[in-house]
């Protein structure tokens, strides 16, 4: 009599516990990564004036200085990015990091103006823009594929971050021992993040085989050379399309109210209006906390709305505080001016989510790139603008035109944004040219 075995069922098996993604980690290490670099981002606008009382140097020549910064940081971006596809992000931000912090430190023994342009100038505005918004913007592509725009947004406040934690310290240095212990901190939170860089951030999910977050396992590619060359062809290649133009456009105007004008030049315009240094600069910090919060609602939004639609609001309510500034300007802080402080900082680069999401629809695997050019025209807007604000006020005694000059472009940068929605200018991917 043949014997029946019997199965017992098995004991379903328990699912393995969800895991942090190591791509959350890498997007850590870059965070803090741009907070430490942010230092020097903080510095500019509290030196015109301990540098024109100290070398008697005008606030004109000061202000080529801090244009030249922000010129080479916004020009070298779009080389960085693709010398991270060359030889690696740890390699390009490690590098960029001691250039920065060098280029500061040897600011302490300057002695003339020419000296200010080639150390904070030309070495602090090459390492910065190695580093810049295209590195936040490579670590996404490459890392995420999922909540992209949450990520840009948090990567993006970053910066603002780093302003938070380094402007009261600073302006504190800087009116009790004056500017070279601020540029000697500088240089050291630069330095510090080198080693975080080198020992934590990996350049490609395939470097730890795993896939990107929210994304299929893909091999690392492989290096890409001619990064001088692949840079400029995907420059000629933009240009030939009608979205390149306008988010350029735009994004010059972003940076001439943001970088060049209310970084550079609130803190000297407030401090002629009687109000502390510390004061002026702890209202840029507030700035800082708003900026974290606006930026990454910004992402948000950008995962779940139009990208063009939020530009077009963006520039139009940051050019209708630009008009009302001049009137909040005061010996003491009182409550309109925490009014615009607040919301200022809500859209301070609440525009970069939304801008990188359009360079992806319209350039694809060459966004990053893309991106970078469009960063360097923001640059570009800010140096001409961080320039003209101090020629203006030597020239006029006041800062009132340039604010008011550069409300009327923030409404021409909404219109620009209205105009990428236009069907005609929808262009195909460079990817896929």
């Amino acid at each position: 009599m043949a014997q029946t075995t019997e199965t017992r069922p098995r004991t379903p098996e328990k699912p393995p516990r969800p895991r942090i993604h190591r791509a959350w980690f890498v997007a850590a290490v870059t965070f803090v990564t741009i907070i430490g670099a942010a230092a020097f981002a903080s510095l500019p606008g509290l030196l015109i004036d301990p540098l024109h009382e100290e070398f008697h140097w005008s606030r004109g020549t000061i202000g080529f200085a801090v244009s030249v910064n922000l010129a080479l940081y916004g020009l070298t971006a779009p080389f960085a990015a693709a010398l991270m596809d060359r030889f690696g992000i740890r390699k390009v931000v490690a590098v960029a990091l001691t250039i920065i912090s060098a280029g500061s430190l040897l600011t302490v023994w300057m002695t003339a103006a020419w000296q200010l342009v080639l150390y904070w100038g030309i070495l602090v505005g090459l390492g910065s823009g190695s580093m810049a918004l295209a590195f936040a913007a490579t670590v996404t592509n490459r890392w995420f594929v999922a909540r992209r725009g949450l990520v840009t947004g948090i990567l993006t406040a970053a910066g603002a971050s780093g302003q938070l934690i380094f402007l009261p310290l600073l302006s504190r240095l800087v009116e009790h021992h004056g500017w070279r212990p601020a540029a000697v901190t500088v240089s050291l939170a630069a330095l510090a993040v080198v080693p975080f860089v080198w020992l934590l951030l990996r350049d490609h999910p395939a470097d730890v085989r795993l896939a990107p977050y929210g994304g299929e396992y893909a091999d690392k590619p492989a290096p890409v050379t001619g990064a001088a060359r692949r840079a400029t062809t995907v420059l000629l290649r933009a240009a030939r399309t009608g979205p390149f133009w306008l988010l350029a456009g735009s994004f010059a105007i972003c940076g001439a109210s943001t970088n060049g004008l209310v970084k550079t030049h609130f803190v000297p315009a407030a401090h002629d209006h009687g109000m502390p240094v510390t004061a002026a600069a702890g209202l840029l910090a507030v700035v800082g906390v708003f900026d974290v919060v606006g930026t990454i609602a910004s992402g948000w939004f950008t995962d779940r709305f139009s990208p063009r639609r939020l530009l077009a609001v963006y520039y139009a309510l940051r050019g209708v505080s630009l008009l009302f500034l001049p009137m909040l300007l005061a010996p003491s802080v009182h409550p309109p001016m925490l009014f615009f402080i607040v919301f200022y900082g809500l859209d301070w680069v609440a525009t970069v989510p939304p801008t990188i999401a359009l360079c992806r629809e319209h350039y694809g695997d060459d966004s990053a790139i893309v991106f970078g050019w469009v960063l360097a025209s923001h640059q570009i807007g800010a140096a001409a603008v961080a320039f003209a604000g101090g020629v203006a006020r030597d020239v006029f005694g006041t800062y009132d035109v340039v604010w008011y000059a550069s409300g009327a472009l923030c409404a021409a940068a909404a219109l620009m944004a209205l105009v990428i929605s236009r069907p005609r200018t929808e262009m195909p991917s460079l990817a896929g040219a």
